[in-house]
């Protein structure tokens, strides 16, 4: 999980949500992600998204058996569902997501009979400190718009 917070600073270093993934094999990281779908104009770009086809190229198979990805939010339903396709064994993530996540949170697709291939699901590893990043990321991000909001205030011609 901590190259995965390597990973999620990265994104934070370019002005994305501080999300990061890696894909271990056999105890060896294959492949990493970050998010990326702002600077990609790519909606699909999530950390996990961009971890899998890292892996994938890696192990020149769109199939990853034996793969745990390891990812600092726990996966929406896109990346969840990416998992699965991909034949991942386990997904451990950090923070939980009750907005959007898909391993329990809102919904858990990794419990749903009615699929042919499941991934084990594990969370709450590092869970403080993956939901620390992203608070202070947002707190950082609402701290900037009021300070713009402020200037603009500050430099408007009186009367306005």
């Amino acid at each position: 999980m901590r190259a995965a917070l390597v990973e999620a600073q990265r994104a934070w270093d370019l002005g994305e949500v501080p999300v990061g993934a890696v894909v271990v094999k056999d105890g060896v990281v294959i492949a990493r992600g970050f998010n990326q779908p702002i600077a990609g104009h790519d909606p699909t770009a999530h950390a996990e998204i961009v971890a899998l086809r890292a892996a994938a190229q890696a192990l020149g198979n769109y199939r990853l058996p034996g793969c745990e990805l390891y990812v600092t939010l726990e996966p929406c339903v896109m990346c969840s569902g990416a998992m699965m396709h991909a034949r991942v064994a386990k997904v451990i993530y950090g923070a939980r997501d009750p907005k959007t996540g898909a391993a329990g949170s809102v919904v858990d697709l990794y419990s749903s009979a009615q699929l042919n291939h499941h991934t084990q699901a594990e969370g709450g590893v590092l869970e403080e400190e993956c939901g620390n990043l992203l608070k202070s990321f947002f707190a950082s991000r609402r701290a900037a718009v009021r300070a713009a909001r402020l200037q603009q205030l500050d430099q408007a011609p009186d009367g306005e």
